[in-house]
């Protein structure tokens, strides 16, 4: 495959890829008026001769002062297509209209924003959009912050769309450029790309890191196209999104209802005065809610605010539950997709974890509890994301969701009202 096809729609630091003979491209300083040329940000790091390089965007290369970014000017045409959409499920219409939505949006050139609950479909509701641009010689990414949720989705298109080339990248796995036409990674890889995308989907845009990211989002910018289209997915829009889609700037979608009909798990809020740990036990209450979801003979998910207590609840709750399979997950994690997958099919009965699994993860019949649901890494849409966890699976609708806390904060507060928002 030449060269210039596979590095279309890329950006790479000199001596990354040194083969660029015949190649259109745009050679920008890697600092420029002490402004990172990759992520924007503001470079003030030096190293030992005194010249200046950016900390911010270290782990995809280091950019220096003298240093020039590549930047490919090469266009790929794919061919046209009557179908590529494998995908034989059914909408419903609420999912749609939703639907129609975006395919409008994107033969506009509108930017969209698809306010949707948690599990209300969206993938699902992308699939007729997507085969559209492909299907009409358009690239397409769909780019998501967390490894766990690319992992999560890479299957599901390569389902929907069996015949099509698919990538795939993100930190924890490297392949050289190739030059598909779908793609799916994770929000920091954008910050490879450069006018690459005719349509760029960020999906759970309300989620970390890339919330208030302005280096990701400027990777957002450097990587669609002058005329391309950026749709954004959440089921926690922030204000400023709101206010652009009320204000008419793009275009806007609400979906109240999950894809089988049923509402979203209202939290139960549990408090409690003591300590959830004292002595190396576990709070005799805690354990006992613990103990009620797993007489329901369901995989049961606990949220803990720090990857340092997962090991110590661990041991406890092993002690506690001897017959029971349990392990802990966290971003740290070597064997991170292994326990998920693991947990997913069943090989364990409870799984610890953090943040990490808040969002963009399905687990048939889960229940959750939220240990420390009071903690400031709790944010109102990290709540309404983990209570979504529940009651997705359409033979299985409802579920156990359980805030347990010491102090009844506002985000507790907000992430409830807004549950029961979207339930009416």
């Amino acid at each position: 495959m030449e060269v210039k096809i596979v590095l279309a729609g890329r950006q790479w630091l000199k001596g990354q890829n040194n083969d660029t003979t015949n190649l259109k491209l745009k050679k920008v300083a890697g600092v420029f008026q002490n402004r990172c040329q990759r992520c924007n940000s503001l470079v003030k790091f030096t190293l030992p001769n005194g010249g200046k390089y950016c900390r911010v965007c270290i782990g995809l290369g280091r950019i220096c002062e003298g240093d020039f970014v590549y930047q490919s000017l090469e266009q790929i045409q794919y061919p046209p297509k009557e179908n590529l959409l494998s995908w034989q499920g059914e909408l419903t219409l609420d999912q749609k209209q939703v639907s129609q939505d975006l395919l409008n949006s994107l033969k506009q050139r509108r930017n969209h924003l698809v306010h949707a609950v948690t599990g209300a479909g969206k993938t699902e509701m992308l699939f007729e959009t997507i085969n559209f641009a492909l299907c009409t010689g358009k690239r397409v990414g769909v780019a998501t912050p967390r490894i766990d949720v690319v992992n999560e989705l890479f299957p599901r298109f390569q389902a929907a769309f069996e015949s099509v080339k698919i990538g795939k990248y993100h930190g924890k796995e490297y392949f050289e450029a190739r030059d598909e036409q779908l793609i799916i990674c994770t929000t920091h890889q954008l910050l490879k790309f450069y006018q690459a995308f005719d349509l760029l989907i960020i999906d759970e845009v309300d989620s970390f890191p890339y919330r208030n990211n302005l280096m990701l989002y400027y990777g957002t910018k450097n990587a669609i196209k002058e005329k391309g289209v950026i749709f954004y997915l959440t089921a926690t829009p922030d204000h400023s999104l709101l206010i652009q889609a009320k204000s008419n700037k793009i275009g806007y979608s609400i979906l109240k209802h999950r894809f089988h009909g049923g509402k979203l798990p209202v939290p139960q809020e549990k408090m409690f005065v003591r300590p959830f740990i004292k002595n190396k036990r576990i709070h005799p209450k805690l354990v006992k809610e613990i103990r009620s979801l797993l007489t329901l003979k369901k995989p049961v998910l606990v949220f803990v605010p720090k990857i340092v207590q997962i090991p110590v609840y661990e041991k406890i709750l092993k002690h506690n539950f001897s017959k029971l399979r349990i392990t802990g997950v966290h971003a740290q994690d070597e064997y991170r997709q292994e326990k998920i997958l693991d947990f997913r099919q069943g090989k364990f009965d409870l799984l610890l974890t953090t943040t990490i699994l808040e969002r963009g993860v399905t687990f048939k019949s889960v229940q959750v509890i939220v240990v420390a649901a009071d903690d400031p890494i709790y944010t109102t849409p990290s709540l309404v994301q983990i209570a979504g966890r529940v009651g997705r699976n359409k033979a299985d609708k409802t579920g156990n969701v359980i805030f347990c806390y010491h102090r009844y904060t506002k985000e507790i507060k907000e992430a409830k009202r807004k549950i029961l928002e979207m339930n009416r």
